[in-house]
């Protein structure tokens, strides 16, 4: 049964980008179990949200607590529950696969073992091509080799993810559905934005749209 205390939980929360405040008074809740989908026109703030949540920025007004505590009292235990992925893939051209998995890995505390990142590389259908350099692979391939990152940290209660399902074609798709559900019956949760619509069911995202917030 999953803790009925929100994994993450934000707070009459405001953003500010530069000299514009983008958005005032959102409260928000991530429970164990769920998929929130955060949706808004382009300059909303969505990605500045996940930025705040994953403690990368600090918000203008408001508090952000995971499981209660302040983010900013969590220190590395919060680190180490989350998993975050920002929009650009953040690939080394001149590595190999494995290499570039392996890289990543290690920057955000895993060991990036071969056999580790190559089952990971198994999982999201890009094995046969670990040892191919990164600069020969299409955008979708770039993609799925950003999503192994889930594979190596199945464990972590909260994924952030940025735009996922972009430049997936349907099997990376349903791949990344999979995971997610996979992710939520464990009981982690998860806050992602798509500008593609989603066709995860199960569980069914609950929708935050920051419009609403939005200052004038």
């Amino acid at each position: 049964m999953h803790s009925s205390r929100p994994a993450l939980a934000a707070s009459r929360l405001a953003c500010r980008r530069g000299d514009r405040l983008l958005f005032r008074g959102l409260d928000f809740e991530l429970p164990p179990g769920a998929i929130v989908w955060l949706r808004g026109p382009n300059g909303s703030g969505k990605t500045s949200l996940l930025r705040l949540l994953a403690g990368l920025s600090t918000p203008a007004e408001g508090q952000i607590t995971w499981g209660g505590v302040p983010l900013g009292d969590a220190g590395a235990g919060w680190c180490r529950s989350l998993c975050y992925l920002a929009h650009a893939n953040a690939l080394k051209d001149d590595l190999s696969v494995l290499e570039s998995l392996q890289f990543i890995a290690r920057l955000h505390g895993h060991p990036g073992d071969a056999p580790g990142c190559g089952e990971a590389l198994r999982r999201v259908g890009l094995h046969g091509r670990r040892h191919a350099a990164v600069r020969t692979l299409s955008q979708g391939q770039r993609r799925r080799v950003a999503l192994a990152r889930l594979q190596l940290d199945a464990a972590a209660p909260v994924w952030i993810l940025d735009e996922p399902y972009d430049a997936l074609d349907a099997e990376g798709t349903a791949m990344l559905d999979a995971a997610l559900s996979a992710h939520a019956k464990r009981g982690g949760a998860a806050v992602l934005t798509s500008h593609i619509e989603l066709t995860l069911a199960d569980p069914a995202p609950t929708v935050l749209q920051l419009d609403g917030y939005r200052v004038q």
